[in-house]
């Protein structure tokens, strides 16, 4: 048993051979293993067949953000090359669909390379050749303590998300430690990612293919998409020795309407696709708790929330989620943006969860303490039969389909 005062970060880690890490996606991408739990049980499939194994009564949640070019690069006439590598609009509470269609210039959060370079008051330009013809794009600093800059353009015609099309390059993960190339603009991406924002893919996405679809349509299992910006905080590794102290990040997710119907009517069985979509999910519940109680700042999830309010003051699942419902109602919105930093952690009681699709992760990282959380001390052994079983790691990696 844990401690109940700390939780070492040691015992979330696990030996993972460098050669184990995928750095390139299969040809195919429902063609990569599945390492089915079920009940303590493990057995070994293809990803192709994934709905043989599911209950027609489940209902999958995706997470249909779409990784952005969010890398720019502006060379100064020194030869010093300054990298943006922005991570969310700013103010933090700016809605990031906006974000993506300004016009002319945007306000950008990012993580500044070669910062040391780039004085406060210096324009950094670079052009780009498109089909329309020249685009000249600044960029200056904004907020230089918080790493905020300013990015313009001409013409200014052109959206936030058209430039970065032909300025930026993808962000793979660092742990991939290569360059992008033309071909992971596709495969970095998630066949059904419609909403431009992410600086990370929802990796557990990958394997899915129309195909694969067509075999969850024929068994009736339904699904849903909601919306989560993936921010580079997944990647941030834990460095307390005691895994509670770790700062978590927050992201952006929006919730519609039609979410909040479809989960209302499945909230016994939901499968979410991937970490994102786990973390999505489990928000929501507290963010309906906020509104039942009428607390400030209801659209702000901070890390601890889960962890401090207490048992008698968590209302049931439907009820949590009705009162989500019915402010959309009341406030006539289609949709609601929220910021999580939710923090899932071994001795968290999911609320709507009852499993999940996901990839196999980092030792020691956020992700492994979210899947410790559903499994116990069982994550070890899943993690032992695929590296027994020679699965492939981490992002472009194999799958799994976890039911405790």
């Amino acid at each position: 048993m844990h401690r109940t005062d700390e939780l070492l970060l040691s015992e979330f880690q696990y030996n993972l051979p460098d050669e184990r890490i995928a750095r390139y996606p299969l040809a195919q991408r429902d063609a990569s293993k599945l390492l089915i739990y079920q009940n303590g049980l493990i057995r070994h499939e293809q990803f192709r067949s994934l709905s043989d194994f599911l209950d027609p009564a489940s209902f999958l949640v995706f997470n249909n953000t779409k990784v952005i070019p969010a890398r720019l690069h502006f060379t100064k006439s020194t030869g010093a090359v300054i990298e943006l590598f922005l991570l969310n609009p700013f103010p933090n509470d700016l809605p990031v669909s906006q974000a993506m269609e300004s016009t002319g210039s945007a306000i950008w959060q990012g993580m500044i390379g070669n910062r040391k370079r780039w004085k406060p008051g210096e324009v950094l330009q670079v052009a780009l050749s498109m089909a329309r013809g020249e685009v000249l794009l600044s960029a200056t600093w904004y907020d230089y303590d918080k790493s905020v800059v300013q990015l313009s353009w001409q013409p200014a015609d052109l959206t936030f998300a058209q430039l970065i099309q032909y300025a930026g390059e993808i962000p793979l993960p660092p742990y991939l430690k290569r360059d992008a190339t033309d071909a992971d603009k596709e495969s970095y991406q998630t066949v059904y990612s419609t909403q431009e924002g992410a600086v990370a893919a929802p990796t557990a996405g990958l394997h899915f293919t129309p195909a694969v679809f067509d075999t969850l349509d024929k068994r009736g299992i339904a699904y849903d998409y909601l919306t989560l910006h993936v921010g580079a905080g997944t990647f941030q590794p834990i460095k307390a020795s005691d895994v509670r102290q770790h700062e978590m990040h927050t992201e952006q997710v929006v919730y519609t309407q039609t979410n909040l119907q479809n989960l209302l009517n499945h909230l016994d069985r939901l499968i979410p696709v991937g970490t994102t979509s786990m973390r999505a999910l489990e928000s929501l519940y507290w963010i309906g708790v906020k509104l039942i109680y009428k607390e400030a700042d209801p659209f702000y999830l901070n890390q601890h929330y889960a962890y401090q309010c207490p048992l008698d003051r968590q209302p049931a699942v439907k009820e949590s989620i009705t009162a989500v419902w019915d402010y959309l109602l009341a406030t006539k919105k289609d949709s609601l943006v929220v910021s999580t930093g939710i923090y899932i952690t071994p001795g968290y009681q999911f609320k709507l969860c009852k499993g999940i699709v996901t990839n196999f992760h980092q030792p020691g990282s956020t992700l492994i303490l979210l899947i410790a959380a559903l499994l116990g001390d069982d994550w070890k052994r899943v993690y032992a039969e695929a590296l027994d079983h020679n699965y492939r790691f981490l992002s472009y990696g194999d799958s799994s389909l976890l039911l405790p």
